[in-house]
């Protein structure tokens, strides 16, 4: 199905420091910006900088950044699923994934994270998808965060449910392989009881339904 994008932005003040949520950006509009060092959780920022720069070329992917300035500090990405996953079976139209969300140490606190998932869901045309996030704890900033890995799982559920997003149970074995890995989504408006039966078959894999 076609994929239509329509930009937003919000001028965001938060303990005296002022920031611009914005997005879906367009591959033109990154180059305008640098990138924070801090953004290193999936590659080194150079590389994890140009693949936000890939995401925004293909005709679903959106980027949805926080910055200061002209200086990004923050980002999330939307994608559809790795083909290599099972999230991909069926090549269904209608799911999204949440590839990434990642702010700069340096700019926690501020709830950048939030802003950029509410900003991102303004988009009516996102009432067309069920949005999947796999939320694995080796992804996790544990050490700089303080937190064990289920007090970041909490954290991580608060977060994605304020955009939405559900805890959703499936017998994936990257996610049932530790008790704090979850999956969670978020079912648009505009989904249908027959794509959701047919989500609910990729979420539970090899298991007969009757």
């Amino acid at each position: 199905m076609r994929h239509i994008k329509t930009y937003y932005k919000e001028d965001y003040k938060a303990l005296d420091q002022s920031f611009v949520i914005e997005g879906p950006v367009s591959r033109q509009s990154l180059e305008n910006y640098s990138y924070d060092d801090g953004l290193y959780a999936f590659r080194p920022p150079k590389e994890q900088f140009e693949a936000i720069r890939e995401i925004s070329d293909l005709e679903e992917g959106r980027i949805i950044i926080a910055r200061e300035g002209s200086h990004i500090i923050g980002y999330v990405t939307f994608l559809h699923p790795d083909p290599m996953e099972r999230w991909s079976d069926g090549r269904l139209p209608y799911i999204m994934e949440l590839g990434a969300v990642e702010v700069s140490f340096g700019y926690r606190g501020f709830g950048l994270g939030k802003r950029m998932l509410q900003l991102a869901m303004l988009d009516d045309y996102m009432e067309n998808y069920i949005t999947i996030t796999t939320e694995y704890y080796w992804h996790w900033d544990l050490k700089n965060s303080g937190l064990d890995v289920y007090e970041y799982k909490d954290l991580m559920i608060r977060l994605m449910a304020a955009s939405g997003f559900e805890v959703f149970q499936t017998n994936d074995p990257e996610i049932t392989g530790h008790p704090a890995n979850t999956l969670m989504a978020r079912r648009g408006k505009n989904i249908t009881d027959d794509q959701m039966m047919e989500f609910d078959k990729i979420r539970f894999k090899n298991r007969f339904f009757f």
